[in-house]
């Protein structure tokens, strides 16, 4: 691959990032706003069509009216309001089939024209499967929402659809990092290089277990309960934080306990961070792009903590919610890019 090669096809992959951040952010909005059972049925290619007449409209509504979060929770706010619902999981679906086509298309093309190795290419048609994938996973969590006494999907598939998600963009991003700076940048050995490299990935750890106990916060509605900080009613550990049994059941289930442990593993992933940085920015030998990357870091930790708090203390608008989801994931991404550019860095 030509320098210039490697230019666009990353740059086409950080678009594709991007489109990937912006599919959290409206997944956040859906959730938040209780839209994402207002579509009753799965239809991957026609239902890119939203309802172009009155009766089309007041079928699916009708549809809508069979399911029990109409009746529990927006039972008489009419054809308008469903409609205001409906578009946001419409744009939801209708954002993955663009992904898939801005996916598929250019990488035909960039094939037919021999612009990238056969390799690359199989590695991003898996990503489309992926991709499509993760559609299947959507309509078997929507599904969940539609049982009796639901309002709700299982905060179980929730979990497992944003991880679904989240996986694809690690992989599409750190492909992106590779094509672009395919050489590792040489990293001397110094005492503090070993340690770096180890907290890096203990950091990445955190972060992705931190985001998934964040699922299950907005999955069971956590985020509603306990709404101060630092302490919860007074305690610093919610005394109900254990009255499930078995005890497991308590970080899936139980409100109190998931959502102290989003705060606990928020704060841990912080603190490994900070200990990044003091390690790190001390280490000469890394270079100014380790540099660069570790101090974006130290940024973007901040302002995902701050805006998991602000979250919290506002109970949960929809703004604030989306943002601090979305945002999750470009933390993420700053890890992964620290990590990327430590490449070079030996662990032994």
């Amino acid at each position: 691959m030509t320098p210039r090669h490697r230019r666009l096809i990353s740059n086409w992959l950080f678009v594709l990032c991007f489109m990937l951040l912006g599919m959290i952010a409206i997944g956040g909005v859906t959730r938040l706003t209780g839209s994402g059972l207002s579509i009753m049925d799965w239809q991957p290619v026609s239902g890119i069509i939203p309802p172009l007449s009155h009766a089309e409209w007041e079928r699916l509504f009708a549809l809508y009216q069979t399911i029990p979060q109409y009746h529990l929770q927006h039972e008489g706010f009419g054809l308008e309001g469903f409609q205001k619902i409906f578009w946001a999981e419409w744009i939801h679906r209708f954002w993955g089939r663009l992904m898939g086509l801005v996916l598929i298309v250019p990488l035909a093309w960039f094939t037919l024209r021999g612009m990238i190795t056969r390799g690359l290419a199989l590695r991003l048609f898996l990503f489309f499967i992926l991709g499509a994938l993760q559609g299947a996973i959507g309509w078997f969590m929507v599904a969940s929402g539609f049982r009796p006494d639901s309002t709700a999907v299982e905060p179980v598939r929730l979990v497992l659809h944003l991880s679904a998600a989240l996986i694809l963009y690690v992989a599409v991003l750190w492909t992106a990092f590779s094509i672009r700076w395919p050489d590792p940048q040489p990293v001397a050995s110094s005492a503090n290089t070993r340690p770096t490299k180890l907290l890096v990935w203990a950091g990445l750890g955190l972060i992705c277990v931190t985001i998934i106990a964040g699922g299950f916060t907005a999955g069971t509605h956590a985020g509603f309960v306990f709404n101060t900080f630092p302490l919860m009613d007074g305690h610093l550990i919610p005394a109900d934080y254990s009255n499930l049994t078995p005890f497991w059941l308590n970080w899936v289930e139980n409100k109190a306990a998931i959502q102290f442990d989003h705060r606990l593993l928020a704060t841990l992933t912080a603190l490994t961070i900070g200990a990044i940085l003091l390690v790190g920015l001390r280490t000469t030998t890394l270079g100014s792009r380790a540099h660069n990357a570790l101090m974006m870091l130290g940024w973007a930790v901040l302002i995902q903590y701050a805006l998991g708090v602000t979250t919290l203390l506002l109970v949960v608008p929809v703004w604030a919610g989306a943002v601090h989801q979305t945002f999750a994931a470009v933390l993420l991404g700053v890890m992964l890019y620290v990590l990327h550019t430590l490449r070079g860095a030996s662990t032994r």
